[in-house]
């Protein structure tokens, strides 16, 4: 995809969700709540914890981490959204919110000690250039929550982007209920084939141990 389709995309992108920010959480806020609730099943926070939600729209995300984090970073590329956000924070110290690409955030390398991106890389013109710069602003042992659409990915091409942008799945959610994938991931520190890292996501019940 040339440079003029990327953000003729991301243009898109940016006006569907400002138009939407205002029914987006009668829509879709089901959806999102199982997506989050199977993530944090797997998943032990920290009261220390600086979080990101990349792609964070109206904040749906806000509602299961206010009381269990120290910081949550919000990020997202249209600003009705983020308004909606606002809001939902209550203007609480604990959460800041950026307009911002996700393809390019406005943070360090090895910034947050969880990144999570629930229903952001379908949108993204290349998913896992979108990954590479979360794994980018992430912690060397982060655990990085992505979501990908059932409807938009098999399994096999939801883990083969993650595996291509540097990811390593260690638990995948895909109940029969929930609409997307939910992984749990860490960065890789080494070579793995595709087939150990699928390996690793087949049972859904796998336990985080070593992230944060």
């Amino acid at each position: 995809m040339n440079l003029k389709s990327v953000w003729k995309k991301k243009r898109k992108v940016m006006r569907h969700y400002n138009i939407v920010a205002s029914i987006y959480d009668r829509q879709y806020k089901e959806e999102q709540d199982a997506k989050i609730r199977a993530a944090l099943e797997s998943l032990h926070l920290e009261k220390n914890d600086l979080i990101l939600d990349a792609g964070c729209g109206t904040g749906i995300l806000l509602d299961h981490l206010r009381n269990s984090a120290h910081t949550i970073v919000g990020v997202d590329i249209a600003v009705k959204a983020l308004r909606r956000a606002s809001k939902r924070s209550g203007c609480s110290p604990k959460v800041n919110l950026v307009q911002a690409d996700a393809d390019y955030m406005p943070f360090p390398d090895g910034t947050f000690d969880k990144t999570f991106a629930v229903t952001l890389i379908q949108n993204m013109p290349n998913p896992e250039a979108t990954l590479r710069e979360i794994k980018r602003v992430s912690k060397p042992n982060a655990a990085i929550i992505v979501t990908g659409l059932k409807k938009t990915y098999s399994l096999e091409a939801f883990l083969k982007t993650l595996y291509r942008a540097g990811l390593e799945a260690k638990a995948v959610k895909s109940e029969e209920h929930l609409k997307g994938y939910v992984a749990i991931c860490l960065k890789k520190k080494a070579a793995r084939t595709l087939r150990s890292a699928e390996t690793h996501s087949d049972d859904s019940r796998f336990k985080m141990r070593n992230c944060g």
